[in-house]
C-alpha cells in the first residue's frame, strides 16, 4: 500500500476487560485502539472478540491476502511458471508512492517468487504482475479488471458479505476498496488452510533470486521479526497494511498452547500492542514475557506498510 512513515511507541498492554461490539451481540474482549477489531478461533471459526467488526473500512495492503488466495486457488496453478516483469509495474509503484519488492524490468521471477515479493515486503509491483498474469483479456486493463472480478467472486463464495474490491493491492483509485474485520478473518482462515500460503506468510526472509534490486525480501510483520520487541511467540503471519485513510491495519495469526487465533485490526494507531494484547488475552501470555510499557523517549518504529 502507499507508504506510511509514522514511528510508534510501545503501548501498555493492560486494561480491564470490556464488552465490545453492539449491545445485542457484545463479545467480551480487551480494549484496542483500532477503529475495528475482530478475533476468531482459527480452528472452529468461532468469534472470540468483536469491536464493530462489520464496519466497512479500507484495508490497505491486507487486500493482498485475497490477491494471493485467488492466485493460489487458480485451476492448474503452476508456482514455477515464469512471469516477465514489465516496466509498467515499476512505473506504477513510483506513480503511487507504493510499497515495492523492487523488481527489475525484464527479469522472469516465478509465480512463487512473486507471491513472496508481494506478501513479505508488500510489493505492489509483484501484486501487479500477478494480477496481470492471472487475469484474462487481450489488454492489460482488461486483465486487471478480470482479476479484480475474480477477487470479488471469491469474496462472495467465502461469505464476505460486506467486502468489495476495486484494486489488486489496496490502492483504490475511487475509494471503493472496502472490507470488514470479520470478512478479513474469514478470508484469512480459508487462506491459511493452504500450505503454500501459510508457508509464505510465516517466512521472515526470502531470496529474490536476482529478480529484485533487493537481494532478500523481509517480512513487514514485526510479530515474526527475530529479536524485535514485538516478536510474538507462536506468530505465523499474516499481513500488514497502512495508508492515510486506512490507518494502521494488521491481520495476524498465532498458535500457542494448542490453539490458533486469527485477528484483524483496522485503522489502529498502535497495531502491534493491540495485537499482542488480544493474543495474550485469548491464549495466555508466554511464560516470562515482559509487559509492554509505553515509552516516549525510546519509540519502537513501525514498518512502512
Amino acid at each position: 500500500m502507499r507508504r506510511s512513515r509514522a514511528a510508534l511507541a510501545i503501548t501498555v498492554a493492560t486494561g480491564a476487560l470490556i464488552a465490545v461490539g453492539s449491545p445485542a451481540q457484545a463479545v467480551t474482549g480487551p480494549p484496542t485502539l483500532a477503529a475495528s477489531a475482530f478475533l476468531m478461533d482459527g480452528t472452529t471459526g468461532a468469534t472470540l472478540a468483536n469491536k464493530v467488526g462489520d464496519t466497512k473500512l479500507e484495508g490497505a495492503s491486507t487486500t493482498k491476502i485475497m490477491t494471493a488466495y485467488v492466485v493460489l486457488t487458480s485451476p492448474g496453478i503452476d508456482l514455477n511458471k515464469k512471469v516477465t516483469v514489465q516496466q509498467e509495474y515499476l512505473d506504477y509503484v513510483v506513480r503511487e508512492g507504493a510499497s515495492t519488492a523492487h523488481l527489475k524490468a525484464g527479469t522472469t521471477p516465478t509465480v512463487r517468487q512473486l507471491l513472496y515479493g508481494m506478501m513479505l515486503p508488500s510489493g505492489c509491483d509483484a501484486a501487479y504482475a500477478l494480477a496481470d498474469t492471472f487475469g484474462s483479456g487481450s489488454t492489460r486493463s482488461a486483465r486487471i479488471l478480470d482479476f479484480i472480478a475474480k477477487m470479488n467472486a471469491k469474496a462472495k463464495t467465502l461469505g464476505m458479505t460486506n467486502t468489495y474490491y476495486d484494486a489488486f493491492d489496496g490502492i483504490s483509485q475511487h475509494g471503493n476498496n472496502k472490507i470488514t474485520a470479520r470478512d478479513l478473518a474469514k478470508l484469512t482462515r480459508a487462506a491459511m488452510k493452504g500450505t503454500t500460503f501459510k508457508s509464505i506468510v510465516k517466512t521472515y526472509s526470502y531470496s529474490s533470486g536476482g529478480t529484485s534490486t533487493s537481494a532478500t525480501w523481509t517480512n513487514t510483520n514485526l510479530m515474526i521479526t527475530p529479536g524485535h520487541a514485538y516478536q510474538t511467540q507462536g506468530a505465523i503471519g499474516v499481513k500488514t497494511g497502512s495508508g492515510s485513510k486506512a490507518g494502521q491495519c494488521l491481520v495476524f495469526s498465532v498458535t500457542r498452547n494448542g490453539k490458533t487465533i486469527i485477528g484483524v485490526l483496522l485503522n489502529s494507531t498502535d497495531r502491534y500492542p493491540d495485537a499482542i494484547k488480544l493474543t495474550n488475552w485469548a491464549l495466555g501470555a508466554p511464560t516470562g514475557a515482559p509487559a509492554l510499557q509505553r515509552s516516549t523517549t525510546e519509540p519502537i518504529p513501525d514498518v512502512l506498510d
